[in-house]
């Protein structure tokens, strides 16, 4: 009894600290921020690159953590914000195609529509939101279908990176449980 009185007693007082300082613990799914080129701001501080970012994604970080992903937390049929917490945004710093359908550059939120084939990936004008609870569709700029691919080594922590196609063409490779899908894009 002694025991659990003491936890207790010092579950109280962290909480109290913590609430003292005004500052919110950790978030259990953090945020992240991802370029095009790759590691674009080392680059521009070491003078290894004249021109301005093709792309930056920033999105939070859900971990599996043991759970059955897509089709069950993630549901098929039902428009997903691409990660965890604030709605996934994406900016484009020029101009790009995607799939057969032009991008002005600019910011965009976004979504996924999710099946066990391929995803609808969904770019929308609406930023600065959080999940998807206030998607409008029409508000949306773009609506890309991408081939679902699995992989044998599951994904712990959400992750979305960038990688070259070609000179002048890339991907943001979306990767989380057993599945990869790369939304192509070029400028």
């Amino acid at each position: 009894m002694k025991k659990i009185l003491v936890l207790v007693s010092l579950i109280i007082l962290m909480e109290r600290i913590s609430a003292q300082n005004g500052f919110p613990p950790l978030d259990k799914s953090p945020m992240d921020m991802s370029y095009y080129p790759v590691n674009y701001p080392i680059l521009k501080i070491q003078d290894k690159i004249k021109d301005p970012p093709v792309a930056r994604v920033i999105y939070g970080r859900p971990q599996k953590d043991g759970r059955n992903i897509f089709g069950d937390l993630e549901p098929y049929g039902k428009v997903w914000r691409l990660g965890a917490n604030e709605a996934t945004e994406i900016e484009f710093y020029k101009d790009v195609v995607s799939g057969n359908t032009k991008i002005k550059k600019g910011r965009y939120t976004m979504y996924a529509l999710l099946n066990a084939v391929n995803w609808t990936i969904i770019l929308n004008k609406d930023t600065d939101t959080w999940g998807a609870f206030k998607y409008d569709s029409t508000k949306d700029v773009a609506r890309i279908q991408t081939p679902v691919q699995k992989q044998s080594d599951p994904v712990e922590i959400f992750t979305m990176i960038f990688e070259k196609n070609g000179d002048k063409s890339a991907s943001l490779v979306i990767a989380w449980d057993a599945v990869i899908v790369r939304l192509p894009f070029s400028w």
